[in-house]
């Protein structure tokens, strides 16, 4: 595997590593503050930054329910955020470290539609310039990828942009149109 045009086995195992961002589907947070979560692994972040990230995570609509603002604990592993609020919190630590590799592992599975398409939009600008492994169950999270691969029964079935696959006919133009007949539902619902 080729990240950034060099081979993965070719790189030094702790520069790789540092050179990641990951954002698991079940986020981990620490018993501290939003604002530490957020700027873990950085040295420093100013409040403009910050408030940046929260923007592109999508997490900015929220900050006012919280009592304290960004100095708000969120409690051991984030138990007084929901579930979208933990993967938002954990997706703007990611960008903060401004990886070179950043993967989103269905990162986004606990957002309403209509919110992962903002953050989605967000991130274009973010992964310009740096290679981003989306995995995810929404073809919403993979449209706009250069490359998709479908995986199903844990192999390969198809490849390749979002428009050649729809073409094709296959399990994710089929997966495509099951997920945007569902959207319209939820929408008049």
């Amino acid at each position: 595997m080729l990240v950034d045009g060099v081979d993965v086995r070719e790189w030094e195992l702790a520069g790789l590593r540092s050179a990641i961002g990951f954002v698991p589907q079940d986020p981990f947070l620490f018993s501290t503050t939003i604002g530490k979560n957020i700027a873990f692994g950085r040295e420093h972040i100013d409040d403009a930054e910050t408030r940046e990230l929260l923007v592109t995570s999508g997490l900015d609509s929220d900050l006012a329910e919280f009592p304290a603002g960004l100095d708000t604990p969120v409690g051991e592993r984030g138990v007084t955020l929901s579930g979208g609020q933990k993967q938002r919190l954990t997706l703007a630590r990611a960008v903060a470290r401004d990886p070179r590799i950043l993967i989103l592992d269905d990162s986004l599975s606990s957002v309403d539609a209509a919110t992962e398409r903002r953050i989605l939009e967000r991130l274009d600008q973010v992964r310009k310039g740096r290679t981003a492994i989306v995995i995810s169950h929404r073809v919403s999270s993979v449209a706009r990828a250069d490359r998709i691969a479908v995986i199903d029964e844990g192999r390969i079935v198809e490849q390749g942009t979002h428009d050649e696959l729809l073409e094709r006919g296959g399990l994710y133009a089929d997966l495509f149109q099951r997920q945007r007949l569902s959207e319209e539902l939820e929408s008049m619902a």
